[in-house]
């Protein structure tokens, strides 16, 4: 009697389908689509948190003079009105020299936020010194200082010396683009907000905006910031 052999039955090599390979499609998109809504999400709460701070210290500066009439920084008569005030010998014992300037000499710069704390417009209790620190200045989102002075030290044709606040550098130039749009023209050599010139931000102000006002978006620029005018 013949013996009859069957052949093994042939194993298929395993594979992913169609319908496999698109739902992995699908999960790696909603994947990438919410990573990108989560940055987007992180930059637009840094444009708010920018803008409120900004608004906020805004308030604080014009609220100051309407009360005092004078310019925080700048008041004559601060440690005799404003109680709490640090008669601090390299900020001109406390008061500033009332000439309308809020000037880098005797650091009425710095001096100008031990005023306005003490006297209640912004938040916390800070104390002038020779240098900015975390107890004599505010700072941005970024761990940069603000500072409110009266200079030319913003972007722009012949910008003339006035009344302003720097947000601070370290602040990448698509926020700073963002706000300017939200607030202002868009431009970062025109209108009331503009590129801040020196006190820490990038040396090369092409690594922020171009000639013509473009903030830097292709690539960012790391190191910027901007200026409010204060007209």
């Amino acid at each position: 009697m013949l013996q009859t052999h069957e052949r093994p039955a042939r194993k298929h090599d395993a594979g992913f389908t169609l319908i496999e390979i698109a739902i992995v499609l699908v999960i790696m998109g909603l994947l990438l689509s919410g990573v990108l809504r989560g940055q987007e999400l992180i930059k637009n709460a840094r444009v708010r948190n920018l803008i409120q701070q900004m608004d906020g210290m805004k308030a604080a500066y014009f609220g100051f003079l309407d009360r005092f009439r004078a310019l925080p920084g700048d008041y004559v008569a601060a440690t005799t009105n404003i109680s709490s005030i640090a008669a601090t010998a390299v900020c001109n014992n406390g008061n500033g020299d009332g000439n309308g300037q809020i000037v880098v000499a005797g650091n009425e710069n710095i001096l100008a936020w031990e005023h306005m704390s003490r006297a209640g417009f912004i938040g916390g209790a800070y104390t002038c010194a020779a240098l900015f620190t975390v107890t004599s200045a505010p700072v941005n989102p970024f761990g940069q200082y603000l500072n409110v002075s009266y200079d030319a030290s913003y972007a722009g044709t012949a910008p003339q010396i006035r009344h302003n606040m720097k947000t601070g550098g370290q602040i990448p130039s698509d926020i700073l683009a963002e706000v300017d749009r939200k607030i202002d023209d868009g431009n970062a050599t025109q209108g009331s907000f503009r590129a801040q010139l020196g006190g820490g931000v990038s040396a090369t102000a092409a690594d922020c905006y171009s000639v013509a006002g473009v903030w830097a978006t292709s690539p960012v620029g790391s190191n910027c910031g901007g200026a409010v005018m204060f007209y």
